[in-house]
Order: C-alpha cells, then structure tokens, then sequence
C-alpha cells in the first residue's frame, strides 16, 4: 500500500510539473490585431506622425513574433485584415515598420508570399 501512495505522489508531482511549465505559446491573430489597433487611424490617413502608441504596438508585436512561424502567422493576419479594413493606404502600411524604427524580413503588403518570411 505504501508503494502505491509514493507512486500517486510521484504521478501528482510530475502532472503539476507538466501544468506548470511555461508554454511557447505561439503567437495568433487576435494578438496581431491588439498591437495593431493604435495605429488603424493613421493607417487610414495621409501620412504625417505616427502615434507614439501605434509605434508601441509595432515594437510589441515585433518582440512578440520572434521566431519563423509567429512572424508567418503575423504576416497571414497582417494580410488578412489589411484586406478587409476599409480605408487603409497601403503605402502607410507597407512603410509603417520603418516609420516606427522596425525592421522587418517582409514588408507588409496584400502582395507578400507569407510563406516565403524567414
């Protein structure tokens, strides 16, 4: 009997270890869209400044998909939604990493073979 209450304990410990280990969680859609919100008036407008909140954004979402799959992932939404927003000028879209001092493998466009981002 007491051979079973330390293999449970072990069984429980290791379960909790398992719960409890960090994840590499990888980056969605929705996740794309929160750091991109700030900047969706300017992105509907003619240029000038970008917000410093918009910029922000593009920092976070730059750190957030830091590997191969999060940027691909990042770069189908980026698609995705530039399409079906009204009112975007692609020209601030595509230029809007480097206007806010981030260099991206791919330039945001409805045109970029996200398959192809490193």
């Amino acid at each position: 009997m007491a051979n079973l209450s330390v293999q449970m304990v072990i069984c429980f410990t290791f379960a909790c270890f398992l719960l409890l280990a960090p994840r590499n969680e990888a980056i969605e859609c929705q996740d794309v869209v929160k750091y991109l919100v700030p900047c969706m008036s300017y992105l509907r407008g003619t240029g000038g400044p970008v917000p410093g909140a918009c910029c922000s954004g593009v920092r976070g979402l730059n750190e957030a998909a830091s590997t191969t799959p999060d940027r691909r992932t990042a770069c189908v939404c980026i698609k995705k939604y530039s399409g079906e927003i009204t009112g975007l000028n692609p020209n601030l879209v595509g230029s809007l990493p480097e206007s806010c001092g981030v260099h991206l493998p791919f330039v945001p466009s409805p045109n970029t073979d996200c398959s192809r981002v490193p």
